[in-house]
């Protein structure tokens, strides 16, 4: 097995949008993330969710590679979003950074904050 200097991308979000109607509705989020996911090579295990009283939510989805979460702030206009894939067997990174992209053009989000962490 090939060794990999780096154990994986994490990459935390914190994003803007005027698409309230999105921070308010985790089923068509979760719909997409199903999609998005196997579409960009990883394999989802898991998904749990929770909606707040004001229709907010908080979505993580365990991948067989690592994870994904969300948190919604529609009262702030904003959400959180980070995305782990470890290089267990292969170089992941653009599947994170792409992951990432595609994340932000859903909610048209406008970026307020993106950290890169190297595992």
């Amino acid at each position: 097995m090939k060794s990999l200097s780096s154990k994986g991308l994490h990459i935390l979000l914190t994003l803007e949008t005027e698409s309230e109607e999105l921070l308010l509705d985790s089923n068509s989020f979760l719909e997409f993330i199903r999609k998005l996911v196997p579409e960009n090579g990883a394999e989802i295990v898991g998904i749990t969710n929770h909606i707040f009283d004001n229709k907010s939510f908080t979505s993580a989805v365990c991948l067989k590679e690592s994870h994904l979460c969300i948190h919604t702030w529609p009262e702030f206009k904003q959400l959180t979003f980070d995305v782990f894939l470890c290089n267990y067997i292969q170089d992941n990174t653009e599947k994170v950074e792409r992951i990432a992209d595609l994340v932000t053009a859903y909610f048209n989000g406008v970026t307020i904050h993106k950290h890169k962490i190297y595992r």
